[in-house]
């Protein structure tokens, strides 16, 4: 059952998932592969970078529980509520657009690790993600404070969509493409439309209808609909007769 629990109860049982410094793309999103051990990438430096790092998402975090809005958040206050100097917070974010999308991603239900067994077992995982987090946004004042006032920083909420929103939209892509390879969709499939067919009735509920009932087998009934939907078509086609 979804209960609501306590910024630091959730950040106690999820952890922080820190992009890392200069990591413009973040961590790997559902489908995708991780980096290979001892795959180049940014320095971590030494054991107590991270936690440096965690310290500075923990003053984010405590600032926004004390009621300060993200627009006053500087990066002379975080620096003083963490514990360290402003050039710890600059070798790790370009600025405060990257830090506030590492603290909304650290308090957020984690990106899905997706079972690739079938085309419709990844597509149901993706969607419970997308209830699961319009759950959340209900049940956490928190969450749902910081993203409204998201969008009203035009600069951070097109960071947040470049760094979290664009890699969940591309991990659809991936799925719906991997179905067409193995034969589960037609060859002649509109991925972007297909993906916007699946994920359009959970974010629909989730964000146009805050108070629409997101029960637990809305994602299945979601995925088995579209698809049940897009054979039908294809077969339908299939049994069009030739033209002359």
């Amino acid at each position: 059952m979804d209960t609501e629990r306590t910024g630091e109860q959730a950040r106690t049982d999820r952890g922080y998932r820190l992009r890392g410094p200069g990591c413009p793309s973040g961590a790997a999103g559902p489908g995708e592969q991780p980096a290979a051990a001892g795959a180049a990438g940014p320095a971590r430096g030494r054991p107590r970078s991270e936690a440096a790092e965690l310290a500075i998402v923990e003053g984010v975090v405590n600032l926004l529980e004390q009621g300060v809005p993200l627009a006053d958040l500087s990066i002379e206050r975080i620096a003083r509520t963490a514990g360290v100097g402003k050039a710890t917070i600059y070798r790790r974010w370009s600025g405060k657009e990257e830090l506030f999308v590492d603290v909304v991603a650290s308090i957020e239900e984690p990106d899905p690790e997706l079972p690739g067994t079938s085309l419709r077992d990844d597509l149901v995982r993706l969607l419970e993600h997308m209830r699961r987090r319009g759950l959340n946004l209900r049940t956490s004042a928190l969450l749902h404070n910081v993203i409204v006032q998201m969008k009203t920083l035009p600069k951070l909420w097109d960071a947040y969509h470049e760094l979290v929103v664009e890699p969940r939209r591309r991990a659809m892509y991936a799925v719906l493409r991997r179905g067409v390879a193995d034969g589960e969709l037609p060859e002649d499939t509109d991925i972007e439309l297909a993906g916007d067919l699946f994920s359009g009735p959970m974010l629909l509920r989730t964000v146009m209808r805050p108070d629409a009932p997101l029960a637990e087998d809305l994602s299945v009934r979601i995925v088995d609909s579209v698809l049940a939907g897009i054979r039908a078509d294809r077969t339908a086609k299939a049994q069009v007769p030739p033209v002359g």
